[in-house]
């Protein structure tokens, strides 16, 4: 899964290194550390054929699941062409900037927080399902989802999930609304980059409130001083 992300750089940045001169911007979400679910975050998606960059909550529910599910922050890729989420693999696609995502390892009370970022330091482009346009009932109805996938054995062991990440090139073509859901879908699963495109290491604990923020969040920890047998 990934339950927090970092994306500490501008929208335009992102958006360059995407490749898209000509975006529309409505984004006017600051850069943070420490992206957690509940906020509005930059993604880039078509919108009435042009590319587009737009604030969106991180979190979705569909209007009528409201007394029946709780709201999503991810979406297994197993699951994106079924009832729920079709509607969205048609129509939501989305792509998601960002540096790296956090993942935890240890037991409730001492969790520790690990960044992953690709090995190469290249923005990431986390496929995403949203909604867009305006909410009845709650913001969750026009949100956004990442999707998420097998993280092959485990990444350090961290979790068995993670977000599928895209290079540049392919995250423009899952945008692409001339393919089909089977095609995006399809996509997602063979393009994915590999567990090998990526490192981790651990970073404070602070990581773990929501809110807390900066660029001291994403220095690696200090390793520990070998003892003497």
């Amino acid at each position: 899964m990934c339950g927090r992300f970092d994306q500490n750089d501008i929208a335009r940045r992102y958006i360059a290194a995407f490749g898209w001169a000509d975006a529309a911007y409505n984004s006017q979400a600051q850069p943070t550390y420490n992206a957690a679910p509940g906020t509005y975050r930059p993604v880039i998606h078509m919108q009435d054929g042009q590319p587009a960059v737009d604030d969106l909550h991180w979190g979705y529910r569909a209007a009528w699941a409201a007394e029946k599910l709780p709201v999503c922050v991810n979406a297994r890729l197993e699951k994106i062409t079924n009832n729920y989420w079709r509607k969205l693999l048609k129509t939501g696609r989305a792509v998601v900037p960002a540096n790296g995502w956090y993942e935890w390892t240890g037991e409730k009370g001492k969790r520790q927080p690990w960044h992953i970022h690709r090995k190469d330091r290249e923005p990431l482009f986390m496929l995403a399902l949203a909604n867009f346009g305006p909410f009845k009932e709650h913001k969750a109805e026009s949100g956004f989802v990442l999707v998420t996938a097998d993280a092959e054995g485990g990444m350090v062991d961290i979790h068995d999930r993670r977000p599928v990440v895209l290079n540049a090139a392919d995250a423009a073509t899952w945008l692409d609304p001339d393919i089909s859901t089977e095609q995006a879908e399809m996509l997602a699963r063979q393009m994915a980059l590999p567990a090998d495109a990526f490192e981790w290491y651990k970073v404070s604990p602070e990581v773990n409130y929501a809110g807390r923020d900066g660029a001291h969040l994403i220095e690696p920890l200090p390793e520990p001083e070998p003892h003497d047998e």
